[in-house]
């Protein structure tokens, strides 16, 4: 048995230094491509280009990205604008993959990141109280909502509010406030700032479905609204998580890791696995942390409406079905693509100093 393992791990390692070599004798008979921008998506759902389209579709063809390139260490192949020097990418769905497909590509020798901006642009679950559907929320704060303590609500105490609570912390929301430890991440507030002032006023598609669909939530005004640009915090989640009560603990959950200066708008998956590589990464120099950009463009909603049980919501809700799917994945193409173009336009400015920080 010692044996074979020790053959395996001998192929393993071998296999590992072979792709690494093969990567690095790459970068060494091509040069090296400054990257300006790199778009991050999270999932595709065939093919690149001309099918049913995921998050990634609008960006290869409408921007466009017309060169692929192999990524055999990462979730899926990049492609590339090379007049622009814009790279787009797809993580993989889930906290885990993102942290592992970002730094795959930061770490790929045929690439410069040490001046790039990183935009992620995906849907997610919206707060009704925040937005409406097809919405877009640029993102201020990251938390995550996965690393914590847990047990059935039914076993906790009566005076508890949740059964969820922060990790190394005795009870839901207490004081103080432990280390974060990957918890919470606040992104570059100039950056953000400016990202929204320059497409805050963008209209943004309309159809007769989504208004249909918004009209249930009667409770909600703003979910009724026609989709909008709004600033707003992101709680990232591997568990898909659905319901008024749960919608109640994301709010708490965004005040409790910000000190009340973060407001639950937009709820997925990536983003604190993507910021947490990011923050490792720029330890080193490879990337620059302070110039991640976040937007996330609403699909479906957070919780039920008014009259509907949190199941019979959620049964209307999944990937590549949910109420305002297509729309959701316009709007983030519509927002997030006049920022990329910005930057490269004024690269000569972009490249030293960061969007907002001269103002």
């Amino acid at each position: 048995m010692l044996k074979n393992h020790k053959t395996l791990l001998k192929r393993f390692t071998s296999s590992g230094f072979a792709l690494l070599a093969g990567l690095l004798s790459v970068g060494a008979q091509e040069p090296v491509k400054k990257v300006k921008v790199v778009i991050v998506t999270l999932f595709e759902q065939g093919e690149d280009t001309g099918d049913k389209p995921g998050e990634f579709q609008l960006w290869a063809e409408r921007y466009p990205l017309p060169e692929v390139i192999p990524l055999p260490h990462g979730n899926r192949d990049m492609r590339w604008n090379e007049e622009d020097g814009v790279l787009g990418i797809v993580t993989g769905i889930g906290t885990a993959k993102a942290a592992a497909s970002i730094t795959a590509v930061a770490l790929d020798p045929r690439f410069d990141f040490s001046e790039a901006y990183w935009l992620l642009a995906g849907i997610a679950g919206f707060d009704p109280a925040d937005a409406s559907l097809a919405s877009v929320c640029w993102v201020d704060w990251v938390v995550d909502g996965d690393l914590s303590h847990a047990i059935d609500i039914r076993e906790a105490p009566e005076d508890w509010p949740t059964g969820r609570f922060p990790f190394r912390a005795k009870e839901p929301y207490g004081q103080p406030r432990p280390a974060s430890e990957g918890s919470v991440f606040h992104l570059n507030e100039n950056l953000t700032d400016w990202a929204y002032g320059l497409t805050k006023d963008i209209e943004l598609t309309d159809t007769e479905g989504l208004q249909k669909r918004r009209s249930l939530h009667t409770d909600y005004p703003t979910a009724m609204k026609p989709p909008f640009v709004v600033k707003g915090s992101y709680l990232a989640a591997m568990n898909y998580w659905h319901g008024a009560l749960l919608n109640e603990w994301a709010n708490e959950w965004v005040k409790y890791w910000t000190d009340g200066e973060g407001e639950f708008v937009a709820s997925a998956m990536e983003g604190s696995g993507m910021m947490i590589a990011m923050e490792f990464l720029n330890q080193s120099g490879i990337v620059d942390r302070d110039r991640v950009m976040m937007l996330r463009s609403a699909s479906n909603y957070t919780m039920q409406w008014p009259g509907a049980t949190a199941i019979q919501s959620k049964r209307g809700e999944s990937i590549g079905s949910y109420s305002a799917f297509v729309p959701a994945l316009e709007s983030a193409y519509a927002i997030g693509s006049p920022v990329v173009r910005e930057i490269v336009k004024n690269w000569e400015r972009y490249e030293t100093t960061l969007p907002g920080s001269e103002e």
